[in-house]
């Protein structure tokens, strides 16, 4: 196990994990209209075979299952999502692994994940074996983020409160963590070097559900996403200037479905 995949594990498995697990429901409002675009792009069907990569708390695997009539395994490292996946999907399979280096059997037609691809030390080497799980000709198909300034739910606040942090190291925009395939070009490229043909990506422009009123919305800023963890060490004193900082951010996208901003992703396909 690479060192950088050892720390996501034990981040997954910890107060983080344990946190995500917890605010489920509110993460399925949060990214139904990216999960419902991105199911659609995948068009799983009946009688296929799916494996879903950091299926998390289960929400995509279920919604995999009922396209499928059932045989969907889903996979991921965080103990406690797992645990809640398990609970909400107990006919399904899903096994606490890390998708790099689980030694998988060509089963799948259909390898999916959303957003749980962008966390790995060596992304080739990941992907090239996540490519053994499928069958001849099966496909792969995932959503993940795009670049961090296109994601107003997270840059935006941010950058409310950037200036209340300690000083923050330069970020490597290719370095694990949400936003590591932004490039799709250099995306497209790891596919290729992991075996995968025809890899394409494609816009999705879409929105996060931050929650019905503004006051859930600055509460899921400060339980969920990049703000978050940058806000997870400061004083009471600071946190409070920070709610408003993060309100004032949002108000503007607060409307008839609640606080909405803008959610930039990539849909992206490759052949095995």
């Amino acid at each position: 196990m690479s060192a950088s995949n050892a720390e996501q594990i034990e981040y997954w498995n910890g107060k983080v994990g344990e946190r995500w697990a917890a605010f489920q429901e509110t993460l399925d409002t949060a990214m139904a209209d990216i999960t419902a675009s991105a199911l659609a792009f995948a068009g799983a069907k009946s009688g296929e075979r799916v494996l879903d990569v950091g299926c998390g708390c289960g929400t995509t695997a279920l919604r995999l299952a009922a396209a499928t009539g059932g045989a969907v395994t889903g996979i991921d490292i965080s103990a406690p999502m797992l645990a809640v996946a398990r609970k909400r999907g107990p006919a399904l399979t899903f096994l606490q692994t890390d998708a790099s280096e689980h030694g998988f059997r060509p089963d799948f037609d259909l390898v999916f994940s959303r957003f749980g691809v962008m966390f790995f030390a060596d992304p080739t080497t990941a992907f090239a074996n996540i490519r053994t799980a499928l069958k001849p000709n099966g496909r792969l198909r995932f959503v993940c983020w795009r670049t961090a300034p296109e994601n107003a739910w997270a840059a935006e606040t941010f950058a409310a409160v950037k200036d209340l942090l300690p000083p923050q190291p330069a970020a490597d925009p290719t370095a694990p963590g949400p936003f590591a395939f932004g490039d799709g070009e250099r995306l497209k490229g790891i596919l290729a070097r992991a075996g995968f043909k025809d890899a394409r990506v494609e816009r999705l422009d879409s929105t996060m559900n931050m929650g019905k009123t503004l006051e859930a919305a600055i509460d899921q800023a400060f339980k969920i996403g990049p703000t978050a963890r940058a806000l997870a060490e400061v004083d009471d004193t600071t946190k409070e200037i920070a709610r408003g900082r993060i309100g004032d951010a949002l108000k503007r996208y607060l409307g008839p479905r609640g606080v909405t901003p803008p959610a930039a992703c990539w849909l992206v396909a490759a052949e095995n």
